[in-house]
């Protein structure tokens, strides 16, 4: 297997940390628009890095993608940037005939007239409207493969098939007790996917109603996360895996709730009041007179410290995880499946902080079951499409296991 991964921030960079310890693929080529951070990613593995090359490329830039696939012979594109990019790479892996995976899928936009009450276009829409072109094709685009979505899909799946007959609900439930030095406010993933999330306005899915829409932070609850986190507060926030899981599992409820916290929720409402989490360009008058277009959104992100930067001043643990409630055998039954990452470990094992540590071990471990050929298909699928034990064991074996607790 012949990899073209796109992007080496800090989820790029730690795939190449995890994947540079595996055999399953030959080589890698490492992409990024700024060629120094793509060289920075490879220089960092040191001898491990042979089966690696940096190169420069525009994630935007379709044909430059697919001739820089064609000119590596690459097998699959792993997409490690943020969701505006995900179009332009999904289209050229199709057009250059090779499998993609992302861990975030196309942007959604909010209903003109009820934003709050139903869907305009959803997540993935973009992507599941090519479906047909990529079974034609012949190729796998696995979409949603990061950590949520991606792990907690699998866990969903897992679920349905060996613990329940029938399922009431699948709740996402992500929580985590991090804290970093220095810094009142330091989101530990990106800021810019960070506010596309939480501002948009949350999908829910219910059977006979189909996907609706919520105002943001909407159905507050308290949720006791396992390994000493303890409870944290956690509301709807716009996700992929309520807009996945209904495709391919039968349940009558499918949700998705943040940890986020009163602060930061706080903060988050106060860029939104401000119109700083708007993605399109405003004028800004530079030193010097010079009138530039501006993405306020951007401009936040260039303030705030890079979260791949955070890890030595972080400390705590984060969790993933999926509930799930139902019936099994006749009786009543809640699970919570969940994934738990010390940013001591991850610091230490592999350099990379625990929640970018958590998102890039799941693409690798699927890129590996591909090269094995446990995972395969044609069309556009998400994790829950596949079967759920080969990647739960793999992902044992990588040295990180997961956990179920019974409710």
């Amino acid at each position: 297997m012949r990899v073209l991964l796109v992007g080496a921030g800090g989820v790029g960079t730690a795939i190449t940390r995890i994947a540079a310890r595996r055999s399953f693929f030959a080589h890698m080529v490492v992409a990024d628009y700024d060629l120094s951070r793509a060289e920075a990613a490879v220089g960092a593995l040191g001898e491990a890095g042979a089966r690696f090359t940096a190169r420069r490329v525009d994630a935007s830039d379709e044909a430059a993608v697919a001739a820089l696939l064609a000119e590596h012979r690459c097998d699959v594109l792993l997409n490690a940037t943020d969701p505006r990019f995900v179009m332009p790479l999904f289209r050229a892996a199709l057009s250059a005939g090779v499998h993609y995976l992302d861990m975030a899928m196309s942007l959604s936009r909010p209903h003109p007239q009820r934003p709050h009450e139903a869907c305009g276009v959803k997540l993935g829409d973009a992507q599941f409207e090519m479906a047909a072109e990529w079974e034609k094709a012949g190729r796998l685009a696995l979409v949603g493969i990061g950590v949520e979505p991606g792990l907690s899909d699998v866990f969903a799946r897992y679920a349905a098939d060996e613990l329940f007959d029938h399922i009431e609900e699948i709740g996402i439930r992500d929580g985590a007790d991090l804290t970093v030095d220095g810094y009142d406010f330091a989101p530990s993933f990106s800021i810019w996917t960070t506010i596309e999330e939480c501002l948009n306005p949350p999908v829910v899915y219910e059977a006979g109603r189909g996907w609706f829409t919520t105002p943001p932070f909407s159905e507050p609850e308290v949720f006791d996360f396992p390994e000493g986190i303890g409870p944290v507060e956690c509301v709807n926030v716009e996700h992929e895996e309520v807009l996945l899981v209904p495709r391919w599992i039968d349940a009558e409820r499918v949700t998705f709730k943040y940890g986020l916290g009163e602060r930061f929720i706080g903060t988050l409402r106060t860029l939104h009041l401000l119109g700083l989490d708007r993605t399109e360009p405003v004028e800004v008058v530079a030193e010097g007179g010079a009138v530039v277009r501006v993405s306020p959104r951007d401009a936040v992100a260039a303030c705030l410290p890079d979260p791949a930067t955070l890890g030595d001043r972080m400390h705590g643990k984060t969790c993933a995880g999926t509930w799930v409630k139902g019936t099994k055998d006749g009786s009543p039954r809640e699970v919570y499946l969940y994934h738990v990452v010390d940013n001591q470990w991850s610091m230490r094992e592999y350099g990379s902080q625990a929640v970018v540590w958590q998102t890039a071990v799941n693409p690798v471990a699927a890129l590996e079951l591909m090269a094995a050929g446990a995972w395969s298909g044609t069309g556009v699928l998400g994790p829950e499409a596949l079967p759920p034990r080969p990647f739960l064991d793999l992902l044992t074996a990588y040295g990180t296991p997961w956990g179920l607790r019974e409710k």
